[in-house]
C-alpha cells in the first residue's frame, strides 16, 4: 500500500458501468513524512475519503478487490483512511495497529472511524 493525500475530485459524464456511482478522487502521493512525491493520480474510493485526508492506496489487480464481488475497472483504489502515523524504530508497533513498511522505519497508522 502507498500513502497519499486527497487533492480534489473528478466527475465523469461517460464511463464504465462498473464506476456507476463510485467516487472518484485525485491523490497526491506522499513519503511517510506527508511531503508530495510523483504525480498525482485518480483512484477510486471505497473508505469514504475527503478532501485533505490521508489515505492508504493500492494499485493494479488489488484495487478492485474492496468492491468484490462486482468487478470494478480499476487501477488505483483508497482503501484506508489514516488517523495518525507513527515512525517506529523497530518492527514492534503498538497493539491493535496495523504496519506497513515505508523505507527503512515501520509505518503505524490508525484508521479514522466516521461518524
Amino acid at each position: 500500500m502507498n500513502l497519499g493525500r486527497v487533492i480534489g475530485n473528478l466527475h465523469a459524464t461517460i464511463k464504465n458501468e462498473g464506476l456507476t456511482g463510485q467516487r472518484l478522487l485525485l491523490v497526491q502521493p506522499v513519503d511517510e513524512n506527508e511531503v508530495a512525491k510523483g504525480k498525482p493520480l485518480v483512484c477510486s474510493d471505497w473508505a469514504g475519503a475527503r478532501n485533505g485526508d490521508i489515505i492508504w492506496w493500492c494499485r493494479g489487480r488489488e484495487a478492485s478487490f474492496p468492491f468484490s464481488p462486482t468487478h470494478v475497472p480499476t487501477d488505483a483504489t483508497i482503501v484506508a483512511i489514516v488517523d495518525r502515523l507513527h515512525l517506529a524504530a523497530d518492527a514492534g508497533q503498538p497493539e491493535g495497529q496495523e504496519a506497513a513498511t515505508v523505507g527503512a522505519p515501520a509505518l503505524v497508522a490508525t484508521a479514522k472511524e466516521r461518524a
